[in-house]
C-alpha cells in the first residue's frame, strides 16, 4: 500500500469517475483502474459500486477518512521540517468557490508580504472539508455552510442576495425599497453559475422550497460573465450585495431584493482544527479574518 495508490484513491474518491481522475492525475486509465483494484485486493473489499456510475460506498467512505489524516499529517510533517529548516515558509494554499469576493484581502496580503507565494485553487464547497483533512490546501473560504468534523471557522460576511436585470427590464422600474417574490420570477430566463457552486445552490434551493424550478436559459462560472450578460439582457440573475464594489460602468444593471429572509450568502474561513498550519497561511488567516468586510458600501443603494 504505497503513498501513491491512497493519492490515487483520493483522486478517484473525491471525483467518482476514472476518466476524469485519470485526466487530473495525467495518468493512463486502464493503469488508474488497476491501482485501484490492487487497493481493493490488498484491503480484502471493493471500496466503490460499479453497478451503474461509479460511487463510493460505505467501507470506501470510511477507509478515505483515514487516508485523507494520515496522508495530510505526512504533508504537515514535511511542511513543519522544511519550515523549521527555514525552506517552507513562503507558501500558502487557498481554495474558493471564487476569488471575486477575496481580491481586496489578498491584494493586502501580498502588499504586506511580498515574499510569500499564494496558490489560488478553485474548488467546489462539497470538496473543501476532504481537502482540508487531507491537508491538500490551508484554508478554504466558502459561500455556504461546510457541515463536517474537524474543521475550525471564522464567518467572515453575512450579506443580502438580490435579483440583478439589465436597466431596461420590466422589474426595474420597481420604487426603491420595493422587493420582489420568488413567485414572480417563476418564468423569467436565469444567467446562472453552473451546478456545484454557491450561487446555483441558492438559486435552485430558493425555487425548490416554493415547488418551482428556475428557468435557466445560460450557465456560466464567473459573477463578472454573469453580470456582463445580465446587463445584455440576456436574461436575470442572483447577484450578492458585495459585488457592489464591482464598477457599475463595466455591466449597468439594476438590483433588486427579494422577499425572503432565506436569501442570503454566509462567506466563511475554514481551517483544519488541529491542523499545523505553515506560518504563511496563518498570516492569511489573520489578513482574511482582519478585512473590513461589512465597510463595503451595497449596490442595492445605487440603483
Amino acid at each position: 500500500m504505497d503513498l501513491n495508490s491512497l493519492r490515487q484513491f483520493l483522486v478517484v474518491a473525491r471525483l467518482e469517475h476514472l476518466s476524469r481522475a485519470a485526466a487530473e492525475l495525467r495518468v493512463a486509465q486502464p493503469s488508474l483502474s488497476r491501482t485501484i483494484g490492487r487497493l481493493e485486493s490488498e484491503l480484502g473489499t471493493p471500496l466503490f459500486d460499479r453497478s451503474g456510475r461509479l460511487r463510493l460506498n460505505d467501507t470506501g467512505r470510511l477507509f478515505r477518512g483515514y487516508v485523507e489524516r494520515s496522508l495530510g499529517e505526512l504533508d504537515a510533517g514535511r511542511r513543519a521540517v522544511a519550515e523549521a529548516a527555514g525552506e517552507g515558509v513562503g507558501t500558502v494554499r487557498l481554495a474558493s468557490e471564487t476569488f471575486l469576493t477575496l481580491t481586496g484581502p489578498l491584494a493586502a496580503y501580498k502588499r504586506a508580504h511580498p515574499d510569500l507565494e499564494i496558490e489560488l485553487q478553485w474548488s467546489a464547497a462539497e470538496d473543501m472539508a476532504h481537502r482540508l483533512r487531507a491537508q491538500d490546501v490551508d484554508l478554504c473560504v466558502a459561500s455556504q455552510p461546510i457541515r463536517a468534523e474537524g474543521l475550525a471557522s471564522v464567518q467572515l460576511l453575512d450579506e443580502e442576495v438580490g435579483l440583478a436585470t439589465a436597466l431596461d427590464h420590466p422589474l426595474a422600474g420597481r420604487a426603491a425599497g420595493d422587493r420582489v417574490g420568488i413567485e414572480e420570477l417563476a418564468e423569467l430566463p436565469f444567467v446562472a453559475a453552473r451546478p456545484g457552486h454557491w450561487q446555483r445552490r441558492l438559486l435552485d434551493r430558493l425555487f425548490a422550497a416554493r415547488g418551482l424550478t428556475p428557468r435557466i436559459v445560460c450557465e456560466v462560472d464567473e459573477l463578472v460573465a454573469i453580470a456582463a450578460l445580465i446587463s445584455a439582457g440576456l436574461g436575470v440573475g442572483l447577484v450578492p450585495a458585495l459585488a457592489a464594489r464591482r464598477s457599475p460602468a463595466t455591466a449597468p444593471l439594476t438590483w433588486i431584493g427579494i422577499d425572503g429572509p432565506d436569501c442570503r450568502r454566509t462567506l466563511t474561513l475554514f481551517w483544519g482544527a488541529d491542523s499545523h498550519l505553515p506560518t504563511a497561511a496563518r498570516l492569511m488567516r489573520t489578513t482574511i479574518a482582519a478585512w473590513g468586510w461589512s465597510d463595503e458600501e451595497p449596490w442595492a443603494e445605487a440603483r
